[in-house]
């Protein structure tokens, strides 16, 4: 699979203006490093008096997590040095590319060292921006016990608030596969339910889609034209991967990691092996099965015939089909995964596109005396039909040479026009897009708006802190006020990385704008 002769394999190599001085860039990367090194260290100490500890973990009766927990100092600081880690993570991030930007030869060590390094403090952070490793635990000994979490949740189970879980998953079925089910019995064999062991194996589990990533994704890239370390660094060394997929230990790593193998052995014509991974990927979360008629596009091969192509995406689905329903028989899960697909969770977040349009019409159309909740159902179940009519005609057209470009919009288009996005979500689609080219232009800055925005927002939407906890200013609202002088600083004052987003210094755009200003109110006085 290539390129295609398309321009994204020359416009997509720089991230920022090239790094002035004559050391290495090399060495300028180590700089990077260590930066992003301390800014991951700030969030391992912080997490330990803002993240999420199981009421059963031995770890709240240490002095020390004590004073950090139950002292105001002692919350205000941790949330000061989780938050303000998170940022100086993503202007590690940032000063990285721009310090590699001529992406030679070694710039792919450069950015494995860095992920290296920055996801070694989270690998042992308290569970921070989400709580969801803890009912993992809970699925598996439900797998364990003889019960089904296709058809109960884990409030069935005795003590189980004790072990972290968030409530909401208490009377929730699961909507993992059945291999990540499988896993999770083997964590809870092996911990005896342990909180803290268990979320260590489940960030080992993670850390192994991380590194199916690290492996991957290079080598995905460079058959379609487009530099590895690059799209390395921008989908594993991200901060918002980072931290989802290692301090959160969200098991979607597994799945991408999976995914993007099975692709990568799909476009080098190891179809069937290729099939397996995906399947295995699906097993963990059956979201990726959008990904199996786009794999069959590659087994079809370009001039394949339309009873070809169909014969193909039938031999594809029964491949895949056909283990999951074998992989169902073991501990009586059956197909019970199939309901997350058909079944999705209702509701919508407010920051995604379908939810944010969706309150806006019901707003307007309540102002006007109509139905404004049935619009906005009508709207956002619109947008829904949309990304499926997209990905029909994705799976049906285009070019061959660009079967996995088309892959990465179906699975963007799916995610991003769904009522409810994850700030994980974006990381499903987000390493296809990077291996088949994104620009430095406004597709790179719209990741770079989309990373802070969910790493900002995780910062002050998951903080762990108890009710009795006397502050001065709410944590939440202090972990805000850090990140938006944080972004600030990244947007403003920092002259290296301004220019990822704003060319020009403050006062020259300050002069620019009320120059503007001037000759808008100068035209409307020559109009009156």
């Amino acid at each position: 699979m290539t390129a295609g002769g398309s321009p994204l394999g020359t416009s997509e190599s720089r991230p920022g203006a090239p790094e002035a001085g004559t050391a290495p860039a090399g060495h300028r990367a180590y700089i990077g490093t260590a930066q992003g090194f301390l800014g991951a260290l700030m969030m391992f100490v912080g997490s330990i008096g803002t993240g999420w500890i199981a009421n059963g973990s031995p770890m709240i009766r240490q002095p020390v997590v004590i004073a950090l927990r139950t002292e105001g100092w002692g919350v205000a600081v941790s949330t000061i040095l989780l938050t303000a880690g998170a940022m100086l993570l993503i202007r590690s991030w940032l000063r990285l590319g721009q310090r590699v930007a001529g992406w030679g030869q070694h710039s792919l060590r450069s950015v494995v060292i860095a992920v290296s390094a920055w996801s070694l403090p989270l690998m042992f952070c308290v569970p921070v921006f989400s709580r969801d490793v803890y009912a993992y635990t809970g699925q598996g000994r439900l797998v364990r016990e003889g019960q089904n979490p296709y058809e109960v949740g884990i409030s069935t189970l005795s003590n189980w608030f004790s072990l972290g879980a968030d409530p909401a998953w208490a009377e929730a079925r699961t909507p993992y596969g059945p291999y990540f089910l499988w896993l999770a019995r083997g964590v809870v064999g092996l911990t005896g339910a342990q909180p803290d062991l268990s979320v260590l194996l489940f960030r080992l589990l993670a850390g192994v889609g991380v590194l199916l990533c690290v492996i991957y994704v290079p080598k995905l890239a460079e058959l379609h034209g487009i530099n590895g370390a690059r799209a390395l660094w921008i989908t594993v060394a991200n901060p918002l991967f980072l931290i989802s997929f290692i301090a959160s230990a969200h098991n979607d790593a597994l799945m991408v990691g999976l995914a993007v193998a099975g692709v990568y052995f799909a476009a080098t014509r190891r179809y069937i092996l290729g099939i397996l991974l995906v399947t295995a990927s699906i097993g963990i979360k059956p979201i990726t099965v959008l990904l199996l008629p786009f794999l069959g596009v590659m087994w079809a091969g370009a001039s394949a015939t339309w009873p070809r192509k169909f014969l193909i995406w039938a031999a594809t689905a029964g491949i895949s089909f056909g283990v999951l329903l074998l992989s169902g028989l073991p501990y009586n899960l059956g197909t019970g995964w199939v309901w997350a697909i058909m079944d999705p969770t209702p509701g919508y977040t407010g920051y995604s596109p379908s939810g944010f349009l969706g309150q806006q019409v019901e707003m307007l159309a309540n102002a006007l005396g109509l139905p404004g909740g049935t619009f906005a159902d009508v709207l956002r179940t619109g947008l829904k039909w949309i990304a499926i009519g997209l990905v029909l005609l994705l799976m049906f057209r285009g070019d061959y040479s660009r079967a996995v470009r088309r892959m990465a919009l179906a699975f963007t288009a799916v995610v991003m026009l769904s009522p409810i996005i994850q700030p994980w979500y974006i990381l499903w689609f987000l390493p296809f897009l990077a291996v088949t080219g994104i620009r430095d232009d406004w597709q790179i800055r719209s990741l770079y708006v989309v990373v802070t925005f969910f790493v900002v927002f995780g910062a002050q939407d998951q903080l762990s802190v108890w009710s009795f906890v006397e502050l001065p200013i709410d944590a939440s609202s202090l972990a805000f006020v850090t990140a938006l002088a944080f972004t600030f600083y990244l947007l403003v004052l920092d002259i290296h990385t301004r220019k990822l987003l704003i060319e020009g210094k403050p006062q020259d755009l300050a002069r620019q704008g009320w120059r503007w200003v001037q000759e808008r109110r100068a035209a409307a006085r020559q109009a009156r």
